[in-house]
């Protein structure tokens, strides 16, 4: 494997100062032999010019958050990431990185949950180049593959989880977004480590069940609402039965036999547990 190791690069600001002096010089040398018709003095400081014009070519600029790879006839000679007006070998071929940090969204993927449910989901992933050398020399094109392996990742940890969860202490996509989010960024950056690659965030942008399954799931979840408020309902009105029937006998009020006590539950249950107003019937006969 290889990794990113430091280049050896000169100031750029002396280099363009002594190749502009030995230009002069050797345009004027040139000029001085062309006029005085000799044409070795010529040959030399064509030569000279010839040689200046390709070390003019070792300066290269190094911008912020940018590196420039350096190799020498396809070898590998170090990265320059100090930025500003840098020079090298001539010869050195300079490709630019940009270590900025970037962020993609991906594709709406449709896949089947662990409940085998159609779903339909995307993330952000933000991201950065760390190691050049592998960057550029690990993988073919290391922005494809960012993009490739963090679909791949995202949709083989959505398969892993329901959307929602049917159990008490299960986990689901749609509940444990944190949780999910991180376990994602941990997939994706186990995928990309071999490409210099540094996951600094992902996080899920888009969850949803499926067109063809939306309508049925919505009823699903509105129908599971709708037991769990009754049971908190039923909950509380059993406890309020209990603390009236009680209340009546502490307080020595009413004394009401099993049968008259049955009524009395009923009576208040069907109050408390309708999702209507009760229509109040006044009894103006005797109790029994």
């Amino acid at each position: 494997m290889i990794l990113e190791k430091q280049a050896n690069a000169g100031s750029g600001f002396l280099a363009l100062a002594g190749l502009f002096v030995l230009t002069v010089v050797d345009i004027t040398l040139l000029v001085r032999a062309a006029s005085q018709d000799d044409p070795f003095r010529v040959l030399l400081a064509v030569i000279g010019l010839v040689v200046l014009l390709v070390l003019w070519f070792g300066l290269f600029i190094v911008n912020p958050n940018e590196a420039k790879v350096l190799q020498l006839f396809g070898q590998y000679v170090g990265t320059v990431r100090q930025p500003g007006l840098k020079y090298a070998n001539p010869f050195y071929t300079k490709r630019k990185v940009s270590v900025r940090i970037r962020n993609f969204e991906t594709t709406k993927l449709k896949v089947n949950d662990q409940n085998s449910n159609p779903i339909e989901i995307a993330a952000v992933v933000v991201w950065r180049v760390v190691d050049t050398a592998q960057a550029l020399f690990e993988v073919d094109n290391y922005s494809e593959y960012v993009h490739v392996q963090s679909e791949s990742a995202l949709r083989g940890l959505a398969t892993h989880y329901p959307y929602d969860a049917h159990t008490e202490g299960e986990k689901s996509l749609s509940a444990n977004a944190a949780e999910i989010s991180e376990k994602l960024q941990t997939e994706i950056q186990d995928r990309l480590s071999k490409a210099g690659v540094e996951v600094m965030e992902s996080r899920i942008s888009h969850l949803a069940y499926s067109p063809e399954i939306a309508s049925a799931m919505l009823q699903r979840q509105q129908a599971s609402a709708i037991i769990a408020a009754r049971q908190k309902i039923v909950e509380g009105a059993v406890g309020m039965v209990e603390m009236a029937l009680a209340d009546l006998s502490r307080k020595n009020i009413i004394q009401l036999d099993d049968e008259r006590k049955a009524q009395m539950v009923s009576n208040l249950l069907v109050v408390l547990c309708s999702d209507r107003n009760p229509q109040p019937i006044v009894n103006a006969g005797s109790m029994y």
